[in-house]
């Protein structure tokens, strides 16, 4: 007979685990007058401009290299959302930053990072309806903040909206709920 197999103590393994180095990018919302917005067109599919954040560079510097072509750069207004996913061994953090409105004039002028993509101008009811659900909720974000002059924090589906010192409104928080 074969001895008696005791296996020892079992050493518990965390769900997700961080040995990967964390993944930072940045999107950027273009606003085309008051009711466009730039988005690219990569292999027949809408998205909003991305690109990734450097060791050392901040995300309006990062944003400035997505879309390149005007005298100056990319008019980058302010930082309007920080999202923060746990996948299954990395953080994943993208940030969100919107320009000042430019002219179509402008808009022509614009290379995205990746030179087979086309920079477009799509009517913003029909961005929003063309993008992933991912993009969707982004840019909904993104523009939600923007108008009401906050910065939202989402970490895992938790959504905090932190106005600037200037405005007196409170800070809250609220869950956003899958939709059945």
């Amino acid at each position: 007979m074969s001895p008696a197999y005791a296996p020892g103590p079992v050493r518990p393994r965390a769900l997700y685990e961080n040995w990967r180095p964390p993944v930072v990018g940045v999107g950027v919302l273009v606003p085309v007058g008051a009711d466009h917005l730039v988005l690219v067109r990569t292999c027949g599919t809408l998205a909003i401009p991305t690109g990734t954040v450097e060791d050392a560079q901040s995300p309006t510097d990062a944003a400035r290299s997505v879309l390149t072509g005007l005298p100056g750069g990319l008019p980058v207004q302010r930082h309007i959302a920080v999202e923060h996913v746990q996948m299954r061994r990395r953080q994943v953090t993208t940030h969100a930053v919107v320009t000042r409105s430019l002219l179509p004039e402008q808009v022509k002028r614009l290379t995205y990072r990746d030179p087979r993509a086309k920079v477009c101008i799509v009517p913003t009811t029909d961005a929003v309806a063309a993008l992933t659900e991912r993009g969707r909720a982004r840019v909904l974000l993104g523009l939600q903040a923007l108008a009401i002059g906050a910065t939202a924090y989402v970490d895992d589906g938790r959504i905090q909206l932190e106005f600037t010192p200037a405005d007196t409104s409170p800070r809250f928080t609220f869950e956003r709920t899958a939709a059945p």
